[in-house]
């Protein structure tokens, strides 16, 4: 049959991104207490088109993916990332996958388990100069404010926030490593499930370790640049104020030499 796609094009003007976006899939992915984890992603992904050339072909994007369904780990990523180039005989290959990544988590003190969920990034290019990959976590906490608890007599007011960690890949990591990484570094986790036990002492673990937006900031990027392993990375915070009309929000960011 006539292949339009590859037909030459008049204008001359190249395109930087093509592809597929939106695509909903079924992936698994590693899991470091359960060997692996199957989780629904979000899926984009894209080829530059040369300017002599009418357009790609869309199919081979969801063809390539749905071979490297069943292990799209970090470094597999970007092997998906290099087939699909080639299949598209592109110069470029860019791509996404946004997903819950899920974690059986115990109460503090009762021990109940429940199923907390981190939504987690891959994001990739890889052309003739090289290749970039990222991951970028989001994690869940709570805070609570230290001027409100040192100005206050009764009480101090804490609230929910999100901590997400954006790094370049090096040597493999695990996802939740990064994650207890960062929930260390919050006044309290947060939790799927907790009895009254357990509540009283996240109430009053988030009470003794009061910390401000830069305080996690500064924080976990001491704790993430001391695992001497990023290339780069960035750290943002944003706590969904109790008692302000607008939130807090502090970032840095970490690039080796």
């Amino acid at each position: 049959m006539i292949d339009i796609q590859s037909q030459s094009d008049t204008r001359a003007i190249a395109l930087l991104k093509v592809g597929v976006k939106g695509l909903e899939y079924p992936i698994r992915v590693l899991d470091k207490m359960k060997k692996i984890q199957y989780t629904t992603a979000h899926v984009d992904l894209y080829a530059n088109v040369l300017p002599c050339f009418k357009g790609t072909h869309m199919s081979r994007f969801i063809e390539v993916f749905h071979q490297y369904r069943e292990d799209i780990s970090m470094h597999r990523f970007l092997d998906m990332l290099r087939q699909v180039r080639s299949s598209l005989e592109a110069e470029s290959a860019f791509g996404q996958v946004s997903f819950p990544f899920f974690i059986e988590k115990a109460a503090p003190v009762s021990g109940l388990m429940g199923m907390m969920s981190y939504q987690c990034h891959y994001q990739g290019r890889v052309d003739s100069s090289g290749r970039q990959f990222t991951v970028t976590i989001s994690v869940p906490l709570t805070t609570v404010c230290p001027c409100s608890k040192a100005i206050s007599s009764r009480g101090a007011h804490n609230q929910r926030g999100m901590v997400t960690v954006n790094l370049e890949l090096g040597p493999f990591f695990w996802i939740e490593d990064i994650i207890a990484l960062v929930e260390d570094c919050a006044s309290s986790p947060v939790y799927a499930l907790l009895k009254r036990e357990d509540e009283k002492y996240v109430t009053e673990q988030a009470y003794d370790n009061p910390k401000f937006v830069e305080d996690l900031v500064r924080d976990v990027y001491t704790s993430i640049r001391a695992l001497q392993q990023f290339p780069s990375f960035s750290v943002e915070a944003e706590t969904y104020e109790s008692i302000h009309n607008h939130n807090a929000f502090a970032y840095t960011e970490y690039h080796r030499g």
